[in-house]
């Protein structure tokens, strides 16, 4: 037998296979990190991307920055420090330096939340605003070409100088997370978002699609009408160790990061799998349902039709969406799902209930999770508990006249898998 482990909530779970299975490990690309972070970012900072510096603005400016909620992972250290750091050392004034805790739709996060994200003296050092995309202030700012009607946090557009924080990685519908999106999206009104989320069923909106994925550029274009000046990307590898640093203006940043990330985090494979075993990468990434649902378009993308995708996530937030529980408990089965979105409904949300129907009919997925069973079912998904697991590989092995074909994908949102049948 051999043993493999993989990330559950803050730990791992392990498990065996037996040693005559044909099973491939397939993980992101190996990233060294930077030795020392702090002067990376300062080089970053005096060689900025793009042709903007920081001097171009009054040292009396208010400062907003967008920053990342509880859903997100934490660079290890957080580069946000870096960044006050040079600010303060400019001349800007700390009590006109004001974060904006990007939540987008999420569940706004609570105060008690903030040590999560921020350090102490973070948080006692700077005004701290948190985003309701249903009711902070919004500035209406027209439209995008994708005709998406544009209401940013009112507060964090009139700021004179506006600045976004977050890591840059795959994203399984905007191609790449990152950039602007921490305040397109994250400080956007309800209403941007559910118009820009309508187009997750494009085909070129998928993970590793830049320039053609019609959701990106809409959000680059809301970054433009809200006028964002800097962003500071960050990418790290599985121990949330940054390995590169990007500084400057939006789509310069985006331009520099892209590349590297595919040749990062591209996966291709010879031929689909029978069973996918995946986690989307431990906390805070499976924190929920509807967190952990992002492992699933690169875990299905590489299996058979009718294969099994064992989905590990400990979900210690449950669905992570009242309306999506709402919506899936209603509906009469995935089809019907898939009719709705098919004849015009769309809702963030329920969207995520979409995107798993979408591939629940081609595959079969177990969640195994910390939920209870009952409440699972109720979202029309098969549950299952991590003592069960061996037992559950066991069942399906045995399911196979032939020795399945089987994969580990441990950092399915990070990792962005293609079946490539030429590949030798």
């Amino acid at each position: 037998m051999k043993t493999f482990a993989v990330p559950y909530g803050k730990t791992e779970i392990k498990f065996q296979l037996p040693s005559t299975l044909l099973v491939d490990l397939i993980e992101p690309g190996t990233s060294t990190p930077l030795s020392d972070p702090a002067a990376a970012f300062q080089s970053a900072y005096i060689h900025p991307l793009g042709k903007r510096k920081l001097t171009n603005f009054p040292f009396d400016s208010t400062v907003g920055i967008a920053i990342n909620d509880k859903t997100r992972p934490l660079p290890q250290p957080n580069p946000l420090a870096f960044l006050l750091a040079v600010l303060i050392e400019a001349g800007f004034s700390r009590k006109n330096i004001k974060l904006f805790i990007g939540s987008g739709t999420h569940t706004p996060m609570e105060e008690e939340d903030l040590l999560k994200i921020l350090d102490p003296g973070i948080i006692n050092q700077h005004p701290i605003i948190y985003h309701d995309c249903n009711s902070s202030p919004m500035v209406s700012l027209g439209k995008t070409g994708y005709n998406t009607p544009i209401y940013i946090n009112e507060e964090y557009f009139h700021c004179d100088l506006k600045i976004c924080v977050g890591n840059i990685e795959p994203h399984h519908l905007m191609g790449f997370s990152g950039g602007v999106k921490t305040a397109a999206i994250g400080l956007a009104g309800r209403q941007t978002i559910n118009i820009n989320h309508r187009m997750l069923s494009h085909p070129q909106a998928r993970s590793g699609v830049y320039h053609l994925n019609p959701m990106r550029q809409d959000i680059e274009q809301i970054g433009q009408k809200t006028q964002i000046h800097f962003c500071l990307g960050s990418i790290i590898n599985e121990e949330k160790e940054i390995t590169q640093i990007f500084w400057g203006e939006p789509i310069s940043v985006m331009k520099a990061a892209v590349p590297y990330i595919k040749e990062t985090f591209g996966k291709a494979v010879s031929q689909s799998y029978d069973i996918v075993i995946t986690s989307p990468g431990g906390h805070p990434k499976d924190i929920s349902v509807y967190q952990a649902q992002k492992a699933l378009t690169h875990a299905a993308r590489i299996t058979k039709a009718d294969g099994w995708v064992i989905l590990l996530a400990a979900c210690p937030e449950g669905s992570g969406s009242r309306r999506y529980e709402e919506y899936v408990k209603k509906a009469k089965s995935h089809q019907s799902i898939l009719k709705d979105f098919k004849k015009g409904f769309f809702e963030v949300g329920p969207h995520k209930a979409f995107q798993i129907a979408r591939e629940v009919v081609r595959v079969n997925i177990v969640l195994v999770s910390d939920l209870p069973a009952k409440k699972v079912k109720t979202w029309k998904l098969t549950p299952s508990q991590p003592e069960l697991l061996e037992p559950l590989l066991q069942w399906l092995i045995e399911k196979y006249s032939s020795n399945p074909r089987i994969a580990i994908l441990p950092a399915a949102t990070r990792t962005m898998t293609e079946v490539n049948y030429d590949r030798k």
